[in-house]
Order: C-alpha cells, then structure tokens, then sequence
C-alpha cells in the first residue's frame, strides 16, 4: 500500500517518508552539504556496527536514518508484547567495552530491553553524535568522474559520499495490503511496525488482529490476558515453537563473561549463527524411540533449536520433514482444547513442510486461544473482503466490529528494503526497476552498475536464516576490509561484474533447489507481496561457508571491475 496523502491527514501511518522532519539544525550529521567517506542507512545492528568499526579505521561517516532514534527495528516494533527471538549473548555486539558493561534481565529481551541497550551502546561507544534522524533517503546516484554518491534525501538535503552503506536489514518497508475502506474504520488501528509508542488501552475492547506471522503471535499473547475480545484472522497457521525464556541473575552473567571472546567467534561457526548447530545424524539413522529421544530433548531446550539443531537433513529431505513436523503437531495439538480451533491452529495435515517458513518463538500463545474471550478466523478461503466504519467484513458478507485493529501483515521482505530508496545505476536504471524481474547481486553484498556500494543482512545473504548479529559483523568487516584494500591500492571504486552477479545468483538457486524452500510460498522465496518475483531471496548454505566465499572473493578481487584514481 502506497499512500501519497500528508501524514498529520491520515488514518494511520504507512510509509517511512511519514517520519521525514526537516531539522532546525545545518551542522554535523545534518548539514546540507556533506561531503564525507561513508554515508550508511539505518541506525539498527548493522548500521551501529558499520558507523563504529568505519569509524575505528579513521574514515569521516554519518547514519542516516528515519527514525527518531537508535535501534532500527526495535525503535520500530514497539507494539504489544515486541521481543527478540535470538538469545543473549549471540545477539549483541561482540564489542568487549559493551558487553563488560551491560547485563541483561532475560535471555530473550523484549523492546523495551533492547531500546535500552542501545542507549547503553550510545553512552559507550558515542554514536548519535554521528546520526541524522528521521532522515528518510528517497534517491541516490553514483558519479563515475567523481567517484562519489549523491544521496537524496525527503527533506530536500544532497550529500555526497565516496561510499553507501546499506544497513536496512530485511524489514524496513511494511507491507500494508490495500482493502478498501481501511480509512473509514472509526476505532484505533496501526500497522505492528508503525506502532505508536504510547500505549493503546485494549481492556474490555474488541480486538483484531490481522496476521499470524512472529509480530501477530505477539501481540495475540500481550493481549489476550487483557483485552475484552480477541480475534485472530489467520491465513496460514504459524508453526511457532517454545520459546523457553527465562530470567538471567547478574552473578551468572558475569562469571560466564570469560567466555564470551569465545563464544562472538563460535557464533560464526555454525549454520545460523547460534551457539547450536544441526545433529550430525540424518532422520532415519535412528530408531523411531532415538528421534522421539532427540525431538523431546530439543524441544524442551527451546528456541530455535526446534529448527536449526535437529537432524541435518530435516531441512532437505520431505520424509525427514514430516516426521519434524509430526512431533511439533503432537506437542503443540495437545495445548489447544477446542477441537475446530486445534485444527486450525495446527492440523494434523502439514500445511508446509516445517521450517521453509521461518517458525516464531512463542510461550503461551496457543494457550490464550483456550480462553473464551480469544479465537480465530481462518481467513485462507474466506478473505477480508472489506474495512467498515465499525469493522472489517470478510467475503462471505459476515461482518466483525472491532474497536482496535492491528494490522500484523509483515514486511515486503529482504528486497523491498532496497528499492525503496530510489537508487539509480551507473546506466540511469532504477533499482525498484531492475529488481522487479528478480533480485541480483554479486555476494549477498554489492550489486552490479551501482559502485562503492554494499549492503548488510539483505538480498542474497545468510539473512533470514541467520542470527542478525551473526551475520551483521560477518558482513560488515567484509565491506569495511574492502574499503581498506580499496584506499591502500587507490582504486576510485569497484563495481560488481554482471558475469559474477549472474554466477552468483546461479549458486544461490543451487543451494536453494537442494532444500525443501522452492515449495512454499514464504520469505525465503520473496514474500507474499502481490506480483513479487518467487524466487530465493537468502544465502542457503549457511554461515561457515558464506564467510569463506566471500572471503575468497575479496582476496581474489576477480568479480569486481576495479577502477583507479
């Protein structure tokens, strides 16, 4: 959903350009005419690390980013019952004069914990100074005599940069799905990534919530203990898996942090970026009795182990696949009281196989659908047809009234991020463009026709299978070591052959066509953005083997046309 109409008009937010303020300031991160080494986008994981590590090796750097404040998407997702689905410490910065300094409440933080440590990145390392918020980038071009980019930006600033660095991460433009009369419901509703920060009082109100995708598990478990009517539209059911939060004392954090050194490099040694990795046996290596053993260990472990640390082959072969699934059914089935709800919820049938969507984390959320005030509408066949003054109507003509709606509908994930920005190659075509066939990059990390320029946990990388610190930091010292080699030998910038842009691609299908994904309509193979390419948007191989190839391409230099001063 695009929406052209002044944000202080609208019903609710729906673009970042709602967020653009033109500052009173023209000094530091918003002077009008910046001319500096690095200007990077966005102020979350990947845009802190890049400002601070750039910063380390002495190059002049600016973020700029459309919010109002540090955090990227935890400044963002402040919705009910927002929190992350990586454990402490794997999800953090590796940085010792951070770590040392800060202690967690729980292994999994909600939002509010994490606001908070990004403050305390802030006080530490000193990053606001070198930010300009609610900065939203609308257009950038590449001057090949120059050798700089011209960035853009809604409040009518141009600066130029010798390098742009995209720390956007997979979710920054939502997706907001276009029903009509959504302008004329009379209750309260927001999208879950444009939620306001002030509370939205939801007891003894009627409540909807649109989606079932990490962010509506979410706010179904925050509301449903409180709020007056919950319903839940569900098109597809979220194979969730628990969670196991717990609390974190500060005398166990800090006799572990000895290991911590150890435990940054470990993370990058296993699949995804977590401190577990896939069982060294395939499925059926075992007895029935074993993989029951294995299932109930795992599961009772919690998080993601339930995904990426059962037997290696459950992501690849489809028998292996269903009996994963069975056992999450069998577990999860016995949660739910009311026969119609369990078989929506989780149907004995497979709906996909498990795991090609990525699963959410959860702790209670099956449970509040046993209270008398929480269901759901499976909308997969009966469609929201419709929004009213008083609710939303569905195909069939039945109609709900609601006094809150939240609209839990996700991202246009991984490839939306950067064609939004307005970025125009060398050869005056649009990213937006030239992306719509298909996304294509060279690495996971640069894209051919737009020199000097690199992005972090987006198109082509480990990504959404991947802890984000993870691969933020693996990416990041990738692009600034290239930056480095770049200065050293006066080259005035590099630019991704197309050759090597077409290789990669190639071997990006080839990893995915050995998987179970191309099955299903997921993020994994694009989204569900009407008339999006389906195709694979995420590195497949997994962390170790990423960190070497493109490791082995800067070494080699061979896929970049290589210009000097």
């Amino acid at each position: 959903m695009t929406d052209s109409t002044p944000a202080h008009t609208k019903k609710f937010n729906t673009e970042l350009t709602d967020y653009s303020t033109r500052h009173t300031e023209n000094s530091g991160p918003y002077a009008d005419d910046l001319d500096i080494d690095a200007i990077i986008v966005g102020a979350g994981f990947a845009g802190i690390f890049m400002l601070k590590t750039l910063r380390d090796r002495g190059y002049k750097v600016v973020i700029y980013e459309a919010g109002n404040d540090l955090g990227g998407t935890w400044r963002w997702n402040c919705y009910p019952g927002a929190g992350v689905d990586s454990e402490v410490p794997e999800y953090e910065f590796s940085w010792p004069e951070v770590w040392k300094t800060w202690n967690w409440t729980t292994n999994y933080p909600n939002y509010k914990d994490l606001r908070g440590y990004f403050d305390h990145v802030d006080k530490v390392v000193g990053i606001k100074k070198d930010c300009s918020f609610n900065t939203v980038v609308v257009g950038a071009n590449f001057d090949t005599s120059t050798g700089k980019w011209s960035v853009r930006t809604q409040d009518g600033r141009v600066a130029k940069s010798k390098f742009l660095v995209l720390g956007t991460g997979f979710a920054a433009r939502r997706y907001i799905p276009d029903w009509p009369g959504m302008d004329k419901f009379k209750g309260v509703i927001h999208h879950s990534s444009f939620w306001p920060d002030e509370e939205v009082d939801v007891k003894n109100k009627r409540c909807a919530v649109i989606g079932t995708g990490a962010s509506g598990v979410q706010i179904v478990q925050a509301w449903g203990p409180v709020a007056g009517d919950v319903k839940v539209f569900q098109r597809t059911p979220n194979l969730a898996v628990p969670m196991r939060r717990r609390t974190l004392t500060l005398s166990d954090q800090e006799h572990k942090k000895v290991l911590y050194p150890e435990l940054f490099r470990y993370r990058e040694t296993s699949f995804a970026g977590f401190h577990y990795d896939w069982y060294e046996k395939n499925t059926f290596d075992d007895s029935p009795e074993q993989r029951d053993a294995l299932y109930e260990q795992v599961w009772a472990d919690g998080g993601f182990r339930y995904w990426v640390a059962l037997y290696k082959d459950t992501l690849m072969n489809a028998e292996a696949n269903r009996a994963s699934y069975d056992f999450w059914a069998k577990k999860t089935r016995a949660r739910i009281g009311d026969p119609r709800i369990r078989d929506i919820l989780a149907p004995e049938k497979m709906p996909h196989f498990f795991g090609v969507k990525r699963p959410c984390l959860e702790y209670n959320y099956f449970e509040q659908f046993n209270r008398p005030s929480v269901d759901v509408v499976d909308v997969k066949t009966n469609g929201i047809k419709e929004f009213t003054e008083t609710g939303i109507t569905l195909e069939d003509g039945s109609h709900h009234e609601f006094d809150v709606i939240a609209v839990a509908t996700g991202f246009d994930v991984v490839t939306g991020v950067m064609t939004q920005l307005g970025l125009e190659s060398i050869q005056g075509a649009k990213l937006h463009d030239e992306w719509a066939p298909g996304a294509n990059t060279y690495l996971g990390t640069s894209v051919s026709g737009y020199p000097n320029m690199f992005h972090i946990y987006g198109a082509h990388g480990p990504t959404l299978l991947s802890n984000g610190p993870s691969t933020v930091e693996i990416q990041g010292r990738w692009i600034v070591d290239m930056i480095d080699k770049m200065q050293q030998n006066g080259i005035k910038y590099v630019n991704p052959k197309r050759e090597a842009a077409e290789q990669w691609k190639k071997h990006i299908l080839e990893l995915n066509d050995r998987t179970l994904f191309p099955t299903t309509s997921s993020t994994y193979m694009g989204g569900s953005i009407p008339g999006k390419a389906y195709e694979p948007v995420c590195y497949s191989g997994g962390i170790p083997l990423y960190k070497m190839e493109i490791r082995a391409a800067l070494d080699s230099m061979e896929g970049f046309e290589v210009v000097r001063v």
